[in-house]
């Protein structure tokens, strides 16, 4: 069984102390405030208190963060967790914890779906809930406190297939993404992998249709919209346990179909939470950012849309030209090693 630790880089508020004991309740759990190179923060549960300061960064957590890298990549492997985040401003709370969330991950730390509860100035971001739960704010936040420590604290495992669906938008004859992606499929011979190719540029996105009328097609399975999201997009997340995001670096960002697919998965998540699925993205830069668009898949899919965040869940590289990406040395080999990661994961189910 994992031990549980209590991760608080700084002085906690009032109202990060009112969810860490919220989070907790009865479970045993180790309070560590600083990292000597003594602790072992492998095959963990983590609980991260975080309390940011007036630029929207913990300089303590970032020098732990910093420490643990140095240490190794392999410093947080086979450990799982979730953060508790408190801001007296409106702004900060979700790029930060997006931020933690990446530089964990490559050091080999899982995160469940929608691993975080945030709590800004005047607890804003849960009015929302309030017309769901009739509740005050506070109680709202501590209650989804209290939900994300069972969460993490808990053994909970789901009964999960093997099938693999690849998601892209990219061209065969030119796209380095798909390329690389190649490779990687060819070190998963002994899996069902199925690729879909939304086209160029014919996804219709989310227009947003009303609560009702999007639940209403969500029951089916189905969107107002319709197209491939509806006739291959859909049904190939709900028969697969893991779903890979093929991911050109365009200006930054994900490319417009992929950002519509994910917007067009609201429907579906109206019917059925993805707690159960697991993601991972091959991003290919011409120049840098590849961590920008990672980071984009964290944060739409993992904090918002549920689907967990497996250990390294990013194959990042560079490549402009067409083609360049096999003339990269090594390539073959890094490909083969994030098969293996996904394999190792798949078995893990």
């Amino acid at each position: 069984m994992k031990e549980n630790i209590l991760l608080i880089p700084s002085e906690p508020s009032k109202m990060l102390f009112k969810m860490i004991e919220s989070a907790i309740e009865d479970n045993d759990i180790i309070k560590i405030s600083e990292l000597t190179h003594n602790e072992d923060l492998r095959n963990k549960n983590i609980l991260l208190a975080i309390e940011l300061n007036s630029i929207g960064t913990n300089n303590n957590l970032n020098s732990m963060l910093d420490k643990l890298t140095q240490m190794s990549f392999n410093s947080l492997i086979n450990s799982k967790a979730s953060i508790l985040i408190h801001s007296n401003y409106n702004n900060f709370t979700k790029t930060y914890a997006q931020q933690v969330i990446y530089l964990m991950n490559r050091l080999g730390c899982r995160f469940p779906g929608r691993p975080i509860v945030e709590a800004n100035e005047n607890l804003d971001n849960f009015i929302a809930m309030q017309k769901i739960y009739n509740l005050p704010l506070e109680e709202i936040l501590l209650m989804k406190s209290q939900e994300l420590g069972r969460k993490l604290f808990s053994e909970q495992e789901f009964f999960r297939n093997k099938n693999i669906v690849a998601i892209h938008s990219s061209n065969k004859e030119t796209s380095n993404t798909l390329m690389l992606w190649d490779m990687v499929k060819d070190n998963l011979k002994d899996l069902y992998v199925k690729d879909i190719n939304l086209g160029n540029g014919n996804i219709i996105d989310c227009r947003g249709c009303g609560y009702k009328t999007c639940k209403y097609f969500g029951k089916q399975s189905k969107c107002y919209y319709g197209g491939i999201i509806v006739e291959e997009v859909y049904p190939s997340i709900l028969d697969s346990s893991t779903i890979v995001f093929l991911c050109p670096n365009y200006n930054d960002m994900l490319t417009a179909n992929i950002v519509a697919t994910i917007n067009r998965l609201t429907a579906l998540f109206r019917k059925t939470k993805f707690y159960d699925k697991r993601i991972f993205g091959v991003v290919v830069s011409g120049y840098s950012g590849s961590d920008a668009l990672s980071k984009q898949l964290i944060s739409s899919l993992n904090i918002n849309k549920t689907f967990e965040l497996p250990p390294y869940f990013s194959l990042e590289m560079t490549a402009n030209d067409p083609g360049y990406i096999n003339k990269i040395p090594n390539v073959q080999t890094t490909a083969k090693n994030f098969a293996e990661i996904i394999k190792r994961d798949l078995l893990l189910s």
